[in-house]
């Protein structure tokens, strides 16, 4: 089984890149922000707790994260692997992470770090924000908190995965069509 972790700030493209990776290796992809907006919308108990964090662009706890991705890997024991496209976010769940795939004899072949600057990231969720409706997509100071947020909490994990010499960053301009054939230059020279 081959587990990538798709990482970088909010709009850099991970959700659009996790579904042609996905359709091209032939691997599962589970996207933490579409299981949250998921439970939210399903006015769960856990879419309750997560609903004040995501409309303030905080990240949600790591205890409830981590709890999701541990459902996901019990329910899709049988996959060639996955992208695992927003987690995780912060280095303590990058801890349980890997203690949850060790405990099934698994482990992340690869992080793939999608760089891009920040105004292209804010004018792409804006963008996005007017196809979407999504509340945290259109408000440029919500934005630009998420992407702080982003660079103070989440940034670090990066570090986790360097050190264990798993981490590939991607400059991630370009068509669509062409950070994909980046990324998959990465992926196929790691498998």
């Amino acid at each position: 089984m081959f587990n990538i972790v798709l990482f970088g700030a909010p709009g850099c493209g991970k959700g659009t890149q996790s579904e042609l990776l996905e359709k091209h290796y032939g691997l599962a992809h589970v996207s933490t922000g579409d299981i949250i907006r998921g439970e939210i919308a399903a006015k769960t108990p856990l879419g309750e707790r997560m609903h004040g964090y995501i409309e303030r662009g905080e990240l949600a706890p790591d205890e409830l994260v981590v709890g999701m991705i541990e459902n996901y890997l019990d329910a899709h024991a049988d996959v060639a692997g996955t992208i695992f496209d927003g987690f995780p976010r912060t280095t303590a769940q990058a801890e349980a992470f890997d203690r949850m795939l060790s405990a099934r004899g698994l482990e992340v072949g690869l992080m793939v770090y999608m760089d891009v600057p920040e105004e292209e990231l804010v004018k792409r969720i804006l963008l996005r924000g007017k196809v979407s409706g999504r509340a945290d997509d259109a408000s440029e100071d919500v934005i630009r908190n998420r992407i702080k947020v982003y660079n103070a909490q989440t940034a670090v994990v990066a570090d986790y995965y360097k050190a264990q010499g798993k981490y590939e960053k991607v400059p991630s301009l370009g068509t669509i069509e062409e950070v994909f054939d980046r990324i998959c230059k990465v992926i196929d020279s790691r498998r």
